[in-house]
């Protein structure tokens, strides 16, 4: 059962997925231009779909981008809506947009079995089509991003603690962080962490998202965060919560490296690892939830690392 504010909280995400994507609606069909559906991927235990851009001039062993959407959405949608699959024609790289089937079309971010390295749900279908495309498409799989929007940038912050064997950086577009919508009830929503009412110190967001993979000693993933000061959906406190989390995963200091303006409303800030940037947040000045708005999708490509081969 789903209650009022879960619902209210769910048109708002519309709304804003709306604005978006412009002209795009969870009913875009498949685009003629590439965009190809999957079939048959692997384990796939909540029933995801999935659907895979591969540009004219893929590279010969193209790096992956994986681009989650957002509640009410599709992968179509996400495809149609945002600028990745412009930019994967002027890189080279191919795109996996994962398309969730739940009722709500919001991906599970809140389950004991998400929350866990191979525990199940959307996280275990979204591996299996990285490494369906690893197989079949020659793809880098030491070179595979997640990025995504509202639902999708929770599931980027989900899948970089479950995966970090698997994911080289993510670039999360008003989430929350790894662990904060946890729920215990089947509930999809957590009012209490969409309001920024979750607040912890950076070691206990830490601990949360390191205990999604007990014994992982590797490197660990890079992270851009980005929210918009005004977002009324998934409330801005939970920017700084990211970034806590992500600097503590990274055993790195919370004090930027770097501040800077990229434009007049963003205030951007970096965290160092060894002389690289492993986290990044940018803050939108009177910005809703209704991200990524033109132009952000290159500066997440370029965080990535993919603009500059």
């Amino acid at each position: 059962m789903f209650s009022r504010r879960w619902y209210a909280a769910l048109a708002a995400i519309a709304l804003s997925s709306c604005q978006l994507a412009g002209t795009a609606s969870a009913d875009v069909p498949v685009a003629a231009a590439g965009l190809t559906q999957i079939t048959n991927f692997g384990a796939n235990p909540s029933n995801l779909q999935m659907y895979l851009y591969v540009p004219a001039a893929v590279k010969p062993k193209p790096a992956m981008l994986v681009a989650v959407h957002y509640c009410t959405g599709s992968g179509p949608a996400f495809y149609s809506g945002t600028e990745f699959a412009r930019l994967a024609d002027r890189y080279g790289f191919v795109v996996v947009y994962p398309s969730a089937t739940r009722a709500s079309k919001c991906f599970d971010v809140s389950s004991p079995q998400t929350l866990r390295h191979d525990g199940g749900s959307d996280p275990v279908g979204i591996v299996s089509m990285v490494r369906y495309v690893v197989q079949h498409n020659n793809a880098d799989a030491s070179r595979v991003y997640v990025t995504g929007a509202s639902s999708g940038a929770m599931m980027t912050n989900v899948l970089l603690g479950d995966y970090p064997d698997v994911f080289k950086a993510g670039a999360a577009f008003a989430g929350v962080p790894f662990g904060c919508f946890a729920t215990t009830n089947g509930s999809e929503w957590n009012s209490q962490c969409a309001n920024g009412q979750v607040i912890r110190t950076p070691q206990q967001w830490g601990d949360l998202a390191r205990a999604a993979y007990p014994g992982y000693n590797g490197p660990r993933p890079r992270m851009q965060v980005w929210h918009g000061t005004n977002d009324s959906t998934l409330r801005y406190p939970n920017f700084g919560e990211e970034i806590k989390q992500w600097t503590n995963v990274a055993r790195i200091s919370q004090t930027p490296t770097t501040t800077d303006h990229p434009q007049s409303t963003w205030t951007r800030t970096r965290y160092n690892l060894g002389g690289a940037v492993q986290v990044e947040g940018v803050s939108v000045q009177g910005a809703t939830h209704a991200l990524p708005q033109p132009g952000m999708a290159q500066y997440a490509i370029d965080f990535f690392g993919l603009s500059s081969g």
